[in-house]
């Protein structure tokens, strides 16, 4: 097995070297049967973050389409025309637990599986209300089984993907639309909290429907 993760950036100099770090150490953790690598792909960035990521050693591509669906699809392809035969994806302002591609493993070798839908855990509440992480934690369901769908912790095989097309070109909600047709073509999905990421609580989103604007509009709620 060849495992590639695919990481979009648009402008994260902030935290991309605490992402790259994170997976690196998670690909230690792997059995020398599988390789592992990690796939950067810039979009439109003006930043720091193309520096960072050489001085980090990875793989990268650089292209202009703010889109994250084109981002992620181009990067996907691109490992794929590489070898990769398992695709993990996350984003740049998160970091991923060392068990992490192991757990995607176990899984794996368990039960036939085509997706794992993993969790994410919120790296800081600091900032934002107590009646927001409430109305999150009310809302989430951190269990096996979940529904939740989150581009940061997201993989899934080769053949699966070529066969349904890949990501669309969507700037938004490109993981839901994924998983929709993934679905659709009765692929078989795990919906693990065994596999999780902790991602950033910011609230200045990349994507204006992402995650980040999702908590943003419960800390609007919660303060009204």
């Amino acid at each position: 097995m060849k495992i590639s993760i695919v990481i979009p950036a648009h402008n994260e100099a902030e935290a991309i070297a605490q992402c790259i770090a994170s997976i690196q150490i998670a690909i230690e953790q792997l059995p020398p049967t599988v390789q592992a690598s990690s796939l950067v792909v810039l979009d439109s960035c003006t930043d720091d973050t193309l520096r960072i990521v050489q001085a980090a050693g990875v793989d990268y591509l650089c292209c202009y389409y703010q889109c994250v669906g084109q981002v992620r699809d181009m990067g996907i392809r691109y490992a794929i025309a590489n070898g990769a035969t398992w695709l993990a994806c996350t984003d740049a302002d998160s970091t991923v637990p060392m068990d992490w591609l192991v757990q995607q493993m176990e899984h794996f070798d368990q039960q036939k599986t085509d997706m794992i839908c993993g969790v994410v855990s919120i790296d800081n509440w600091g900032h934002l209300s107590s009646q927001t992480q409430q109305a999150y934690i009310t809302h989430y369901q951190d269990k096996m089984g979940h529904r939740h769908v989150h581009g940061a912790n997201l993989s899934f095989s080769k053949e699966a993907y070529l066969a349904i097309g890949g990501f669309a070109p969507l700037t938004c909600h490109e993981d839901v639309d994924l998983v929709s047709r993934f679905e659709a073509q009765c692929y078989a999905i795990t919906w693990s909290n065994r596999v999780r990421v902790s991602t950033s609580s910011r609230l200045q989103a990349r994507a204006k429907e992402g995650f980040g604007a999702f908590l943003a509009n419960l800390e609007k709620i919660s303060l009204c």
